[in-house]
């Protein structure tokens, strides 16, 4: 059997840099890696600022203007960013507009991690907002210039 290589790793990660990309488009759906950390770098997330990100931007983002074209909202394995997916109804630019303003809200968010019960979480433990915010306070420096989102062949090029 032919095993054909995901989409993910036919970027070359050495190109890849922090920043906010394309990953795929498979029918209706758009695949966005939102890149924190360069790839194989030594810099990665630790698992609770990933979990406590996750709990945050994935609600802003499910409480925002596209919240009925999101279809999920999750960390990457290798601990260096997050997928973003929605419909391919919304346009790159709100998608971009809408991340940002997720991560500005939780850099500006003073009450508790949503979901930070063991009701809501299956680890509600492992939850720390203040690091939470000291990465999306980086990462919005790293994309808030950001005015088109490139795919990954353009990675490829460079």
């Amino acid at each position: 059997m032919k095993v054909e290589k995901i989409k993910s790793f036919t970027v070359d990660h050495r190109k890849l840099d922090k920043g906010i990309y394309i990953s795929r488009i498979d029918g209706n759906i758009v695949t966005y890696d939102m890149r924190f950390c360069k790839p194989n770098s030594g810099d990665v997330l630790d698992n609770v600022t990933m979990h406590t990100i996750e709990h945050m931007v994935a609600t802003f983002v499910r409480n925002s203007d596209i919240k009925n074209e999101v279809v999920y909202f999750g960390p990457m394995g290798c601990q260096t960013g997050f997928y973003l997916l929605t419909l391919s109804s919304v346009s790159c630019e709100k998608v971009l507009e809408t991340v940002k303003d997720a991560l500005q809200k939780t850099i500006d968010h003073t009450g508790t991690v949503f979901g930070a019960s063991e009701i809501e979480c299956g680890n509600y433990k492992t939850l720390n907002l203040k690091n939470a915010k000291t990465a999306c306070r980086k990462y919005l420096d790293v994309i808030k210039d950001t005015t088109v989102i490139h795919d990954y062949a353009y990675v490829n090029s460079k």
